[in-house]
């Protein structure tokens, strides 16, 4: 059953919209702030969302941005339905990453059928590849991690940092090349750069931050095998 998440202060409008939905098969979810659409969707992870324009806390704009921002969020379409129908405003509705935009006032059997559209069009995108190695998950395509089945945000230099680590697994990657690699030899950034990320890299990963060992002298390894190192001296 698809979950929609709706993001409508508009009490009546939310209600019809819940309404037909629902009779539809979708599970639905309401929020009536972009605060709470933003949280809701953090948590439920719907499978679309139906996002006004003119919220009572910040725009939907916004809202759309920071959902196409967050890795755990990026990949939800999200479909504007607003008033606002100038050409401009559909335009910078999909640049902020709309799969659809629907003006106010509507058909709710278009809303309906163009719902199921950009639904289709989802499940028909192949799935991302998740790549396990022990305790750890990463999907490269939408740029996620998790540690024991708990998803794990990483600023995208810690992300850099780990795929540059991973698709290295067992060779020695000293810290000139770990710059050359995630921040391109900036003049500006010492090697002690490479040793304090890699630090907050190991201690956001938890369990699994012992998989990236350090190389005394030299830089830092990926573990080629998923057993923890058994060599404390030789992980830290």
């Amino acid at each position: 059953m698809p979950r929609i998440l709706v993001i409508e202060d508009e009490p009546g409008l939310q209600q019809v919209l819940d309404y037909n939905l629902r009779r539809e098969g979708h599970e639905v979810l309401l929020a009536q702030t972009g605060g709470d659409g933003l949280r809701v969707a953090r948590e439920a992870r719907p499978d679309l969302v139906l996002l006004d324009w003119m919220l009572p806390d910040r725009s939907g704009t916004e809202v759309c941005r920071l959902l196409k921002g967050a890795t755990a969020t990026s990949r939800i379409p999200v479909i504007f339905v607003t008033a606002r129908g100038d050409e401009v405003d559909r335009i910078v509705g999909f640049e902020v990453g709309a799969a659809d935009y629907i003006v106010k006032p509507f058909s709710i059997r278009e809303l309906v059928l163009r719902v199921q559209a950009v639904l289709r069009r989802t499940d028909s995108v192949t799935p991302a590849r998740t790549v396990a190695f022990g305790c750890l998950s990463i999907d490269e395509d939408a740029h996620r991690i998790w540690v024991d089945e708990q998803e794990i945000e990483l600023t995208l230099l810690e992300w850099k940092l780990l795929l540059a680590l991973y698709e290295n697994r067992d060779r020695v990657q000293t810290r000139g090349v770990l710059l050359d690699r995630v921040w391109g030899m900036d003049v500006s950034i010492t090697t002690r750069t490479v040793d304090t990320h890699v630090k907050r890299l190991r201690d956001k990963l938890q369990r699994a931050g012992e998989y990236v060992e350090t190389v005394r002298g030299i830089g830092y390894r990926f573990a080629g095998d998923p057993a923890i190192p058994a060599d404390p001296s030789e992980a830290r």
